[in-house]
C-alpha cells in the first residue's frame, strides 16, 4: 500500500538551494561531517540499534500522526541518515531536501526517544548529524537560515541594534518604576553578582518581561546587571541549524559579556534552549568541560528567590493553572521539582500534567522547529496533537511555560485546538502575586 502523501510546502531554503549542488558536493560534504566530526560514536549507535521501534511511542509526532512509522524517531533515521550511509553520501539534491524536511521540522531533537530506547542510543544527535550535512550544503528552511544570518551579523537572532537594545532596557526600566519606585536596569556594572540575559525575542516582541526582572531584582535585592554590548542574547538557533561555527562564535560572545562584566554568574531568562546552548552544546563544541562562569535558569532563579524569602507571595494566584516542562532544563538538567515548588508556592490551584518531568511530552516548537517559520506552522502544530489533549484533561485555564520556544509553540496548540486557556511566562505570574514592601510602592 501507499504511503500518504505529507502536505507540499514551499520553502526557498529548500527548493531552490538545492538546485545549486552537484553529487560531488554532497559526496564530499557528507564524507567531511561523518568521518571528521562524527566518526566512531555514529559508528556504534548505528550498530547498536536493533530497529526495535521502542523509541516511536516517546515521540509526539508519532503519536500525533496515528503511530505512522514515518514519523518515529529510528523512522526519520532510517529515512535520511542510515540511506546516506548505506549509499556511502552518493545521493540527490531531491534526497537531501527530504533530509532537512524531516530533521528541521519533523524532530524537536528533545531526547524523549532517547530515554525508551533500551540501549540508550542519543537518537537527537543522529537527527542533529542531518542537519549538519543539511547546513554545511546549504540546505535550510529560509526563515531558520534567516535567524542564523542575524545571529552571525549582528549576534543576536532579532536583527536588534544596540540603541534599540538600550532604549528597550530604559523604557521597560521606567514602566518598572510604575510599580515599584526605585526599579532599575542597571547597565555595564563591573563586579556585579549576576548578569542577566535573555533571547532576542524579548526587547522584540515581549519587552515586558525585562520590566518584571527589574521589578522581581529590585524587590529581592539583587546584585545584577545587564550588558548594554553584543552578548546579552543568549539564544542560539545556529546550534539548531547545523551552523556549529556560528553557534560557537554566540555562545563565545556571550561568556565574554561575562567576562567583561567580571560577573560571579550567569542567571538566564525563562528559556531552554538557550540553557542548552549555553551549558551543553556550545561549550562542547569549544572545547570546554565546563561552563567558564556558573550559569543557573530562572526556574532555579526563582525557586531560590521563593525558597530564601527574598520575595514573598501575598496572595497566591487563583485561576486553575498547569505547566509545561520545558525538554532542555528538565529532561535535560533535573529542573523539574523546583519547577512544581514555585508552581505550587504561587498557584491556589495547580493542576499537574500527565506525563510529567522528564517525562513530558516536548512542545513541538523547541529544537530550531518553531524558527522553520509560517510555512511549516501547520505541519508542527498538527505534529502534537498530544500536547493539546495532555493540556485539555488538566481542566486549566491557564499554563506556565517558563521557555519562549514552549510559550510560542504552546500558544499555537492553544490556538489550533481550541483549548481556549492563556499561556504565560512564570515572571508574569510572580510579579501579580508577590508582595511589594509599602517603602518600594510607586505613589
Amino acid at each position: 500500500m501507499a504511503e500518504p502523501a505529507r502536505s507540499i510546502v514551499v520553502d526557498p531554503g529548500l527548493d531552490e538551494t538545492i538546485k545549486k549542488l552537484t553529487p560531488e558536493r554532497i559526496e564530499s560534504t557528507i564524507k567531511k561531517v561523518l568521518t571528521k566530526e562524527a566518526a566512531a560514536r555514529l559508528k556504534v549507535y548505528m550498530q547498536t540499534c536493533v530497529h526495535c521501534g521502542l523509541c516511536a511511542e516517546a515521540c509526539h509526532f508519532y503519536l500525533s500522526h496515528d503511530k505512522d512509522p514515518r514519523f518515529s524517531p529510528v523512522g526519520k533515521v532510517k529515512q535520511t541518515l542510515w540511506e546516506i550511509v548505506r549509499k556511502k553520501g552518493k545521493v540527490d539534491g531531491e534526497f537531501i531536501k527530504n533530509c532537512s524536511r524531516i530533521a528541521h521540522t519533523e524532530c524537536n531533537v528533545c531526547r524523549r526517544c532517547s530515554m525508551y530506547c533500551p540501549f540508550g542510543i542519543d537518537m537527537a544527535y543522529l537527527l542533529l548529524l542531518v542537519r549538519r550535512i543539511c547546513a554545511q550544503l546549504g540546505v535550510v528552511p529560509q526563515y531558520l537560515q534567516d535567524t542564523v544570518n542575524s545571529h552571525a551579523v549582528t549576534l543576536n537572532q532579532m536583527w536588534v541594534k544596540q540603541d534599540e537594545w538600550i532604549d528597550t532596557l530604559q523604557w521597560q526600566e521606567e514602566d518598572a518604576q510604575d510599580e515599584v519606585k526605585n526599579a532599575r536596569i542597571p547597565l555595564d556594572v563591573e563586579g556585579a553578582e549576576i548578569m542577566y540575559s535573555v533571547i532576542g525575542p524579548e526587547p522584540k516582541f515581549l519587552a515586558q518581561l525585562l520590566g518584571n526582572i527589574s521589578i522581581i531584582m529590585t524587590v529581592a535585592g539583587m546584585d545584577w546587571t545587564m550588558p548594554s554590548f553584543d552578548g546579552w542574547d543568549n539564544s542560539n538557533m545556529a546550534m539548531y541549524s547545523g551552523d556549529f561555527e556560528t553557534m560557537a562564535r554566540v555562545e563565545r560572545k556571550h561568556y565574554e559579556a561575562a567576562f567583561k562584566l567580571k560577573a560571579k554568574k550567569i542567571v538566564m531568562g525563562e528559556c531552554g534552549h538557550a540553557f542548552r546552548g549555553a551549558v551543553y552544546d556550545g561549550s562542547k563544541w569549544l572545547s570546554w568541560k565546563q561552563s567558564p562562569v556558573p550559569v543557573i535558569h530562572a526556574i532555579q532563579f526563582y525557586y531560590e528567590l521563593i525558597r530564601d524569602g527574598k520575595i514573598k507571595i501575598g496572595k497566591k494566584f487563583e485561576q486553575p493553572i498547569t505547566v509545561q516542562d520545558p525538554c532542555n532544563v528538565v529532561r535535560g538538567r533535573g529542573l523539574g521539582e523546583m519547577l512544581r515548588y514555585i508552581m505550587n508556592a504561587v498557584c491556589e490551584d495547580f493542576r499537574d500534567v500527565s506525563p510529567r518531568f522528564e517525562h513530558n511530552y516536548c512542545c513541538a516548537a523547541g529544537g530550531g522547529v518553531i524558527n522553520c517559520g509560517p510555512p511549516w506552522k501547520k505541519s508542527r502544530v498538527e505534529g502534537n496533537r498530544v500536547k493539546a489533549e495532555q493540556f485539555k484533561a488538566t481542566g486549566a485555564e491557564v499554563v506556565v511555560t517558563p521557555c519562549h520556544n514552549c510559550h510560542s509553540g504552546i500558544e499555537d496548540i492553544v490556538d489550533y485546538y481550541n483549548l481556549g486557556m492563556h499561556v504565560k511566562f512564570f515572571s508574569e505570574i510572580l510579579v501579580q502575586v508577590m508582595e511589594i514592601p509599602e517603602g518600594m510602592k510607586a505613589e
